[in-house]
């Protein structure tokens, strides 16, 4: 039998990710519930040691829920935008639905490619501060020890494949792996 499990940075990976998350932070409470239960039913009290294990419990359930907040916020890239981004930006190394989090903001990149040291994406969220995306993205790519690396964030799609055939053109470099290390490290 295929593999099919969707891993990040492909297409569907949000949407794939999402159920999973939700059920993960169901169980978790789910068990917890059972476990505080299991407590009052056993001792006919609330005041037991499995209260205490129920509510520890309850720790990682909510670390889920965090995460599952931030699934059910994020929007993958779209069935409409991948196949147009697909005539333009074939043979080079694609990224779909990645999620960049800061202290201020969320910045939902549909796709994204690199080429060399250069990084190029598209967002499809007009809420996005595409400026405050690339700094972003190159602050933390700097932290992770890829330096000297250009990031441009487009919000027009017709700029955006421009751009893609524009890096197609270009000379053939090598891949550095730190950078897309670094990209998936980095998004949700």
């Amino acid at each position: 039998m295929k593999n099919t499990k969707v891993v990040k940075g492909q297409y569907g990976y949000i949407r794939a990710h999402r159920s999973a998350v939700i059920l993960r932070t169901a169980l978790m409470f789910g068990l917890s519930l059972a476990v505080f239960g299991l407590g009052i039913w056993s001792t006919g009290s609330k005041k037991n040691l499995l209260t205490v294990v129920a509510v520890l419990g309850c720790l990682p359930a909510s670390k889920s829920a965090v995460n599952m907040i931030m699934f059910l916020r994020a929007r993958g890239c779209s069935e409409k935008v991948k196949e147009q981004i697909n005539r333009c930006g074939a043979g080079l190394t694609q990224l779909y639905d990645m999620v960049f989090t800061s202290y201020e903001k969320n910045y939902q990149v549909s796709h994204m490619v690199i080429k060399g040291r250069v990084v190029v994406g598209y967002t499809e969220d007009v809420r996005c501060d595409a400026r405050a995306c690339e700094k972003h993205v190159e602050t933390f790519l700097a932290q992770g020890g890829c330096k000297n690396v250009t990031v441009k964030i487009f919000n027009e799609l017709e700029a955006y494949c421009k751009g893609l055939e524009n890096l197609r053109k270009q000379e053939e470099e090598p891949l550095p792996e730190e950078i897309l290390e670094n990209l998936l490290s980095i998004s949700l």
